[in-house]
C-alpha cells in the first residue's frame, strides 16, 4: 500500500498527488514511469513520474481525469492509499551537455517534461523551455519549469496568458534567434506530430516522449507498439523516448483513437454509478 502525502489541483480536471514510494523515489531518472492500481479491482495504468523527493521518499505524479482510473486517483485525498505502484520503469532520459536545448510541453506533457528540464540544466545547458495550453487555467508547473530553465515562454491558444498562438510559433521565435542544439517534445501526440516538423526543418535533433499510448506497460500486451525508423518498437520497454523525427506519429495518432469508445462508454457508466 503507497499512502497519498499530499494532493493539488492545477486546474478541474488535473490533479497533482505526491505518494509514498521511497525506493522508487531513491532509484528513479528522469524518463522513468510507474504502473499503478487504484484498488484490488481496478486496471493497471502507466504514468511518468513527474519528480521525487528522496528525503521524504516520496513520488510525484500528475493526473488529468479523463477515464474512469484518472477520476478515482483524482478522488483520492492525502491519507487514501493506492493498492499497487510497481516503478521505476522505461529507459531512462539520456541526459548529457550538448549547448542549448529547446524543452517542449503541451498540456499535462509538462509533468513528465520537468524532470528532463531539471536533469539537463544540472548537467550544464542552457535550457529554453515552452510550454503550452490551451488558456491559461490548463497552464501547469510554471514555477516548477521556471526554477531550472534559463527563460521560459507561455502559449496559449486563445492569448488568455503569455503569448497568443500555438507552440510551434514560440519554438521558431527561438529557433530564428538563436543556435538551438536539441530540443525535448512531449504533450499530445498531434502537438509532437508538428512540433517535431519544425525542428525537423531546421536539422535539430529532437527527442518526443510516446507516452500517452502506453497501455500495459510491461510489453506484453503490444498496444503501445509504434513504427520508429521503418521497425516495430514498444513504448514501454523500448521507450518512452525516441528520436521525434523518425517516429511514424499519422499511425500512431490513428492507434490512438482505437479505443475511444470503449473509454467513453466505461466513463459514462461510471459517471452514472456516482449519481
Amino acid at each position: 500500500m503507497n499512502k497519498v502525502v499530499s494532493k493539488e489541483f492545477f486546474s478541474e480536471n488535473v490533479v497533482r498527488l505526491e505518494i509514498e514510494a521511497p525506493r522508487i523515489a531513491k532509484a528513479r531518472r528522469a524518463g522513468h514511469f510507474v504502473i499503478l492500481r487504484v484498488d484490488e479491482k481496478g486496471e493497471r495504468i502507466p504514468l511518468t513520474i513527474a519528480g521525487s523527493d528522496v528525503a521524504k521518499g516520496t513520488i510525484t505524479l500528475v493526473i488529468q481525469r479523463v477515464g474512469v482510473t484518472s477520476r478515482k486517483l483524482a478522488e483520492l485525498e492525502p491519507g487514501d492509499v493506492i493498492a499497487d505502484l510497481v516503478g521505476p520503469l522505461g529507459q531512462a532520459t539520456e541526459v548529457k551537455k550538448v549547448g542549448t536545448i529547446l524543452a517542449c510541453g503541451g498540456g499535462v506533457g509538462v509533468a513528465p517534461l520537468l524532470p528532463i528540464v531539471e536533469a539537463s540544466k544540472k548537467a550544464g545547458n542552457r535550457v529554453i523551455s515552452i510550454i503550452a495550453a490551451r488558456s491559461k487555467d490548463l497552464i501547469i508547473l510554471e514555477d516548477q519549469i521556471r526554477e531550472y530553465s534559463d527563460e521560459v515562454i507561455v502559449m496559449t491558444d486563445d492569448g488568455s496568458y503569455g503569448e497568443k498562438g500555438l507552440i510551434t510559433e514560440g519554438m521558431e521565435k527561438v529557433i530564428y534567434r538563436e543556435k538551438v542544439d536539441e530540443a525535448v517534445i512531449i504533450g499530445p501526440a498531434i502537438m509532437m506530430k508538428f512540433a517535431s516538423e519544425v525542428t525537423r526543418k531546421y536539422e535539430i535533433p529532437s527527442i518526443a516522449s510516446l507516452n500517452t499510448i502506453m497501455v500495459d506497460g510491461t510489453g506484453m500486451c503490444g498496444a503501445c507498439r509504434v513504427t520508429v525508423d521503418g521497425k516495430t518498437k514498444f513504448v514501454c520497454v523500448d521507450g518512452p523516448e525516441f528520436d521525434a523525427h523518425k517516429v511514424d506519429f499519422d499511425e500512431m495518432l490513428m492507434r490512438l483513437g482505437g479505443y475511444k469508445d470503449f473509454e467513453k462508454d466505461a466513463n459514462e457508466r461510471y459517471l452514472n454509478n456516482q449519481k
